[in-house]
């Protein structure tokens, strides 16, 4: 995986009329970055954020995410770029934010929030490859620019922009889950946290559950058949390793809602 420096980015939104930031609906404080806001305000770069992966959130959830953001002073939506839901409703934001023509639009945001999706579901048609797990195939690698409808046009980032939220998703978000150097440790805790908020969760998406993280990881490496060859007790690290690729591919029900952050 390519991560950009701020510089490079810096440059690529020097290029742009209008910064869309994407965000993951499901996380939105913590896949946002303000220093990322605060750079396009100093360059007078209008932003707009986008709520992707909606589809994996309540509506009423994605609504009241977005009014609080509109509350702040941004404009922002949310959509389903994977399903081409919401697209419309993006591309008439750009639209508005700026009178410049053609417009030149720097889509931007962590590792797998679904930048290379939105590109392509603008424009309607397979542009910018894509994947949900980080450092996989279809990592944007270099700056493109794509041609959207009427008279948009999309700079893909040279990389991604440095994960600097939480631990938890600095981890999840800075490596392929197969190239981290202790994945048991993230999943716990990725585990931990989808239970705060859901605690069925992990039931839904796998049928089964235990209460302690590391039991639920045995069970499912046992369930999984995946076992050392040494002494053939359950290899957890296996079993950590698929649960943060199904966390990124959107396979666990999971969401954290406004609420949290208006105590």
């Amino acid at each position: 995986m390519i991560t950009a420096s701020w510089g490079a980015l810096a440059s690529v939104m020097k290029r742009a009329d209008v910064v869309v930031e994407v965000i993951d609906a499901r996380t939105p404080v913590t896949t946002r970055s303000r220093r990322l806001e605060r750079l396009a305000e100093l360059m007078n770069k209008p932003i707009v954020l986008a709520l992707n992966k909606a589809d994996l959130v309540p509506r009423e959830i994605a609504e009241e995410w977005v009014k609080m953001f509109r509350a702040e002073g941004y404009d922002a939506v949310y959509l389903a770029a994977r399903e081409h839901k919401g697209t419309r409703v993006l591309r008439g934001f750009i639209n508005r934010a700026t009178d410049v023509r053609p417009i030149v639009v720097a889509v931007v945001g962590y590792p797998k929030t679904g930048k290379s999706s939105i590109i392509n579901a603008l424009r309607g048609r397979r542009g910018a490859q894509t994947s949900p797990v980080p450092g996989s195939p279809g990592y944007t690698k270099k700056p493109g620019i794509y041609r959207g409808p009427g008279q948009i046009y999309f700079l893909d980032t040279p990389g991604v922009i440095p994960p600097d939220g939480t631990p938890l998703e600095k981890t999840l978000r800075g490596a392929p889950p197969e190239k981290l150097k202790d994945p048991v440790k993230p999943a716990v805790e990725l585990i931990k946290m989808i239970k705060e908020y859901k605690p069925r969760a992990i039931l839904e998406a796998y049928g089964f559950d235990k209460e302690d993280p590391y039991e639920f990881l045995e069970e499912l490496a046992r369930r999984r058949g995946w076992f050392y060859k040494s002494d053939h007790e359950p290899l957890i690290e296996q079993a950590a390793i698929a649960l943060i690729i199904d966390y990124h591919k959107g396979k666990i029900p999971f969401y954290i809602p406004p609420s949290v952050y208006r105590r």
